[in-house]
């Protein structure tokens, strides 16, 4: 496996393209965009770096490229504008992902797809009801990046490598997503545990941690218009785990089909990722106030999936 057609290349798609040619993954990257003369500025500036990377086919695509592809990923899509209301950013994204996927489909593309256009959540369902395939070959980037949020956070508050933090972000990829404190561990050791060998770590206000974690997105674009370095390294992340059959567990929009009581609708929860897509959804025992939690970021999704049928 090794083919990936980008849909969209703005800030995250041309990012993501070229955290795949930085980190190696994939043997062919093809692009496609309504400016294709940007497209072609960033397939020559791509192609710049493979001396000190390796060979890989890099180029300008078109919809028919996409029929032996292993894996779409589209990050096309409308930003929401000043006054704008959350339901009406949906049925416009909504409609440019149709425009998009019917020409996929029309390719006889049979891969996977993997969702970051927001609300990932919703257009992730979205696209599984739009072309039919199977659950698991429809993904999202979920709740990747805010789990990847929380984790550096935590590292840095407690001066321990976030690749030692184990902790997930679940539920929405927005307002309405909540940590999983009651499995939260730093190398191994619950957070209360760690805790009472680090005396400092009892004054960290974990909780103040999430939520500037869960509001980071708009401090980013206040700052500079837009998020996209981290979106494009958990999109990198997802695609490696995929094209290399990993079977890693990452935390990204997933169907539920009787997970946490729920079915017919995508969130962003643990799942097992290998070649076939979602090989497995990883439901966490969850405490009464995250069952509340995820209760409450379900039921807001329903709404919006529901708005968007209308």
């Amino acid at each position: 496996m090794g083919k990936i057609i980008l849909v969209g290349n703005g800030d995250v798609g041309s990012s993501y393209s070229f955290a795949l040619v930085a980190q190696g993954i994939g043997q062919e990257i093809g692009i496609i965009d309504l400016d294709e003369r940007k497209v072609q500025g960033d397939v020559q500036d791509l192609a710049h770096g493979l001396a000190f990377i390796g060979p890989k086919a890099i180029y300008s695509a078109n919809y028919t490229d996409c029929h032996d592809a292993d894996l779409v990923v589209i990050t096309a899509g409308a930003a929401q504008k000043p006054n704008e209301t959350r339901l009406d950013l949906i049925k416009k994204n909504a409609a440019i992902m149709k425009g998009i996927v019917s020409q996929v489909m029309a390719s006889g593309f049979d891969g996977i797809f993997l969702i970051a256009s927001n609300p990932v959540d919703v257009l992730t369902h979205y696209v599984q009801k739009l072309t039919g395939l199977p659950t698991q070959r429809v993904i999202g980037s979920g709740t990747s990046l805010d789990t990847a949020r929380l984790r550096n956070s935590i590292g840095e508050k407690v001066g321990v490598d976030p690749r030692d933090v184990q902790i997930y972000v679940l539920g929405e990829h927005g307002d309405s997503q909540f940590p999983v404190w009651s499995h939260a561990n730093i190398g191994g050791l619950q957070l209360h545990e760690w805790s009472a060998l680090h005396p400092e770590v009892s004054k960290v206000n974990f909780t103040e941690i999430a939520e500037k974690v869960k509001n980071a997105a708009y401090e980013i674009i206040e700052a500079k218009g837009s998020t996209h370095y981290g979106i494009a390294i958990s999109l990198a992340r997802i695609t490696k785990a995929i094209l290399q059959d990993e079977n890693a567990v990452l935390p990204v929009s997933t169907h539920l089909e009787g997970e946490y009581g729920y079915h017919d609708v995508c969130v962003g929860s643990p799942a097992i990722v290998n070649q076939s897509g979602i090989k497995e959804i990883i439901e966490f025992p969850l405490s009464e106030k995250e069952k509340e939690q995820m209760k409450s970021s379900i039921e807001q999704l329903q709404e919006m999936q529901d708005g968007l049928a209308e």
